[in-house]
């Protein structure tokens, strides 16, 4: 099949900009007595033809001198002397051209060229300034917007590829660390209970395949996140029995949302380390979602007392703060608090 054939956006305002000056000047005549069919015909042609041959030999001298990659800082000290000159060669080319006319079709017409000229020569001038005023700019605008747009583009291009390679780095620090908590416990239980240890493996085997086929995803749905967790909860309760309870209340209206991958996970495993493990007689973890106008709010308590530098060294806590405000761009919120040795951690998100 032939490619159709198109008209640049350049070449479209080039025609459609000069078409409807030569118009204006064609009624303006129309509109004079002894108004000539032919040499409003003949002036509207040569007018676009000349006008745009005029601008496009000025466009080939500013692309050929990069002039539409400069700033404005850079670029209006050199379009004043354009102006003068666009003005100067529309004030010799429109005087000659309508000079000529008048001698071909206007019989009796007597004056000289001189004489012609110094009569037109100010008023075609200032008009041609500010002709030539009006396309410079409107030229020179456009690609100034053109490339400001191209540069606001590619700047959110690379921060989106900054964000993505932050979170797949926190990502793959994340996930170690969760598979040596993982082996630590089972660890514990080969030669206490083997039995439990194989239960242990199975449930760490089923982790394992989790993470392998969403280790590239960022976000995953509260559904997956819970069904982890729970499993994370069982293996962790086979080493610590009867010290480890724990309640989850999350609605089925809450299945489907997105969270960042492992968010609730890392809030657990820290509950369990520094609160349930620390605990002789244990205790129980909550884990709570509720949904309002500001967004979701998910809250795990457990007893415990806040310990604000050990806290604050944890990868798994300062990687989820940090991947909540990548990923949120500075919209969630993530607290740990204390009150009546119980120790609460609550994100807020925005709904999308």
């Amino acid at each position: 099949m032939k490619q159709q054939a198109t008209i640049s956006l350049y070449w479209k305002c080039q025609l459609i900009g000069w078409s409807v000056a030569a118009l204006y000047w064609g009624y303006t005549g129309y509109s004079q007595p002894g108004f000539h069919w032919l040499l409003g015909i003949i002036q509207f042609t040569t007018d676009v033809a000349v006008y745009i041959f005029i601008t496009h030999l000025y466009r080939c001298l500013a692309l050929k001198l990069g002039w539409q990659n400069l700033g404005l800082n850079k670029l209006l000290p050199r379009l004043i002397p354009a102006v003068i000159v666009l003005g100067l060669v529309y004030l010799f080319v429109t005087v000659s051209k309508v000079y000529f006319f008048r001698v071909w079709f206007q019989p009796g017409f007597s004056k000289s060229f001189t004489e012609f000229f110094d009569f037109y020569r100010d008023s075609i001038f200032v008009a041609g300034v500010r002709l030539m005023s009006i396309w410079l700019l409107a030229y020179h605008l456009y690609h100034y917007s053109k490339r400001e747009i191209g540069i606001a583009r590619e700047n959110a291009r690379l921060a989106v590829i900054t964000r993505d390679a932050q979170l797949n780095n926190l990502s793959a620090q994340l996930n170690p660390h969760f598979l040596f908590n993982s082996l630590n416990n089972i660890k514990a239980l080969i030669i206490d209970d083997p039995k439990s240890a194989r239960r242990a493996i199975d449930l760490l085997a089923d982790l394992l395949r989790n993470s392998l086929y969403s280790g590239d995803k960022q976000m995953t749905t509260i559904k997956e996140e819970l069904e982890l967790v729970k499993d994370y909860l069982e293996l962790e309760k086979l080493r610590l029995e009867e010290r480890l309870q724990y309640h989850i209340e999350a609605g089925d209206e809450f299945h489907d949302m997105l969270i960042p991958r492992l968010s609730i996970q890392t809030l657990i495993e820290n509950a369990i380390k520094h609160g349930i493990g620390q605990q002789k007689q244990g205790g129980l973890i909550s884990i709570k979602l509720t949904n309002n106008h500001s967004g979701l709010t998910m809250c795990i308590t457990n007893p415990g007392r806040l310990k604000p530098i050990e806290e604050s060294s944890g990868l798994g806590i300062k990687n989820l703060n940090e991947r909540l405000q990548l990923q949120y761009k500075g919209a969630a919120c993530f607290i740990i608090s204390e009150a009546n040795d119980m120790v609460t951690a609550t994100i807020k998100i925005p709904l999308a």
